[in-house]
């Protein structure tokens, strides 16, 4: 890994440790607990607004997080300080949809032996998602052929979902936009954008867009794209961060209260 993209990994792996003990201190209890039951009520009838603003603010970290380690190779030293300081072992946000707890799960019991971790999670991550041939590329449109055997398919442009809000990626010319990284970036601004909303109207719409992204862009394939990080992966730490992500989308559609149609079967799409 050379320098630059280093630091960078460095960098959002600090953000998140940092941004992880204020949530802990803001909230002055246990993570956030949300039952799948609360979770399919209409969000507006949950408790206070500020439960709402630090679930939300939870769920972002946890999509801040995710998102950054599958979009950076990561270094071996940073990775392993990291993860032995125990962070991961109460997340920030509890669910009692079943793939939250298979993550939370998988990352409580991740690390191994401090002297080979950092190398096996190296190793998974090229693996995975070397751009040479990946076994769980994380790339939208790496799954519209598989999408359209199952239905009539029209592969959706995420950049334009992203122009329509004035936003350019900093990553652009570096990493493509439909990398899931990219797009869950973009789901931690639309949240952010809809909590400083006042007006009930405007807030209405922005949690509708909400929705359209997550089932346009993120539950459409990041099943399938789970279903190979499940299949392929060595280390309990990516099969984690895979269920992670899966179950913070799944939880942030329900949360914002509307169906969505689920992708076509994995099982159905093994190799």
């Amino acid at each position: 890994m050379n320098g630059g993209r280093r630091d960078v990994f460095k960098q959002s792996l600090t953000i998140f440790e940092q941004i992880c003990k204020l949530v802990v201190i803001q909230q002055t209890a246990n993570p956030i607990a949300i039952p799948m039951k609360l979770i399919k009520k209409n969000f507006t009838a949950m408790d206070t607004k500020k439960s709402n603003h630090n679930i939300l603010k939870g769920y972002n970290l946890l999509f801040y997080f995710a998102g950054s380690m599958i979009m950076h190779e990561p270094s071996e030293e940073c990775i392993v300080d990291f993860w032995e300081k125990g962070i991961l072992r109460s997340l920030p946000v509890n669910s009692s949809n079943p793939n939250f707890i298979k993550a939370a799960s998988q990352l409580r019991e991740s690390f191994t032996d401090r002297k080979i971790f950092g190398k096996l999670l190296h190793e998974d991550f090229i693996r995975l998602f070397s751009p040479d041939s990946p076994l769980a590329p994380a790339y939208e449109s790496k799954y519209y052929n598989e999408l359209s055997a199952f239905a009539d398919y029209n592969p959706p442009n995420v950049t334009e979902f992203y122009n329509s809000y004035g936003w350019k990626s900093r990553f652009k010319g570096k990493i493509d936009d439909d990398h899931l990284g990219i797009e869950l970036l973009f789901l931690t601004l639309l949240i952010d954008r809809y909590q400083i909303l006042d007006d009930e109207a405007c807030s209405g719409e922005m949690r509708k867009e909400i929705r359209r992204f997550i089932n346009t862009h993120i539950l459409s394939w990041v099943p399938i794209w789970n279903n190979k990080i499940q299949n392929y992966a060595d280390t309990l730490s990516f099969k984690g961060i895979g269920n992670l992500i899966l179950a913070c989308s799944e939880d942030i559609f329900l949360l914002f209260d509307q169906k969505y149609i689920p992708a076509p079967s994995t099982n159905a799409l093994k190799n």
